[in-house]
């Protein structure tokens, strides 16, 4: 099966926390984060979600179970044939929901992102802070307890950079635990938080 990319972690994340995620290229940021969000399943060892050993949790359950984790990721994902508010209203769509049911709620939430002047554009004509955060709202459209953001200031300059962690810092307050993975040290330093650092596969946790 390969090396290893991560052993012996052992952390957990707490309800309303906020933490970055760093470490150099290649140290398994981004399969962590998969970990984490349950779209991959660890070859040892226990991973617990909301209390359950995920390994253990039927398949046909897991998207339930990961509804209350949100992700940005950091190439976007969005549907270039999909407006803004399309895109952010795309996780209720395909869950069969009415519109008349989460209307409002896509467009307050794309006016908390600084968006609401951009809901019925393309990706196509949005800046890269603005296609960011879109990644944001739509992650946020379930309103998840965790949210994990993978490099989100990498494609963005450090005026939008610093808007994002203020996002950030904001929906931390308003109760959701925040995992962000970043190279950026200077955005780190504008935060007093948990900081998780992987190299060589090991965690080392500086709180």
């Amino acid at each position: 099966m390969g090396p290893e990319i991560l052993r012996d972690l052992t952390f957990d994340i707490p309800k309303s926390s906020f933490q970055f995620l760093t470490g150099p290229s290649g140290a398994g940021k981004t399969t962590l984060l998969r970990l984490l969000f349950m779209s991959l399943q660890p070859t040892r060892g226990i991973i617990q979600s909301f209390g359950r050993d995920i390994t253990r949790i039927p398949r046909s359950e897991l998207p339930m179970l990961r509804r209350r984790v949100g992700i940005v990721f950091q190439d976007f994902r969005l549907l270039d044939h999909l407006t803004t508010y399309e895109n952010v209203a795309l996780p209720l769509r395909v869950r069969g929901k009415e519109e008349g049911s989460y209307r409002r709620d896509v467009i307050e939430l794309l006016k908390w992102v600084g968006l609401g002047e951009r809901i019925n554009v393309l990706p196509a004509v949005l800046s890269g802070g603005e296609k960011q955060r879109v990644a944001i709202a739509r992650a946020l459209i379930d309103r998840p307890e965790i949210l994990l953001a993978d490099e989100p200031t990498g494609n963005v300059d450090p005026p939008m950079a610093r808007r994002l962690l203020s996002l950030f810092l904001e929906l931390n307050r308003l109760g959701t635990a925040v995992v962000i993975a970043t190279h950026d040290l200077a955005l780190m330093d504008q935060v007093d938080a948990r900081r998780m650092i992987l190299t060589d596969g090991r965690l080392d946790i500086y709180e």
